[in-house]
């Protein structure tokens, strides 16, 4: 396989991370932004760490942070921005690629001859 259509070079280390896939994917399906607030509790973060994981998001371009008052309360909205979307799409296309390539080539086995990760027969 060639470096031009090896999909490993698609997967962005920056969606590989689980929150940030997880916080992409929340993203995806908002199409009107998530508050900080409803992020953190899709994803099961905490402040700190969802402040972290946007700070990398914005800073790649892929999400935009818009800050605002709301009844004179402070609110921050997180919208996936189109490029994020586009490249957020690409790294799942290669990912879908890698694990159907993996599914072929993996033996096929039943659960009463499966070989365990040590190298012992799995017992049922």
């Amino acid at each position: 396989m060639t470096k031009e259509n090896n999909p490993f070079q698609a997967l962005e280390k920056i969606f590989h991370e689980p929150s940030r896939l997880a916080i992409m994917s929340a993203l995806c399906a908002a199409s009107s932004g998530l508050t900080f607030s409803e992020l953190k509790q899709e994803c099961d973060l905490t402040d700190g760490n969802l402040n972290r994981h946007l700070k990398v998001l914005k800073e790649s371009d892929v999400v935009r942070i818009e800050k605002a008052f709301v009844d004179d309360k402070p609110r921050t909205t997180i919208f996936l921005s189109t490029k994020g979307l586009d490249r957020f799409n690409d790294y799942l296309e290669a990912l879908t690629e890698i694990m159907n390539q993996t599914r072929a080539a993996l033996p096929k086995t039943s659960k009463s001859n499966a070989i365990g990760i040590a190298g012992k027969k799995a017992t049922a």
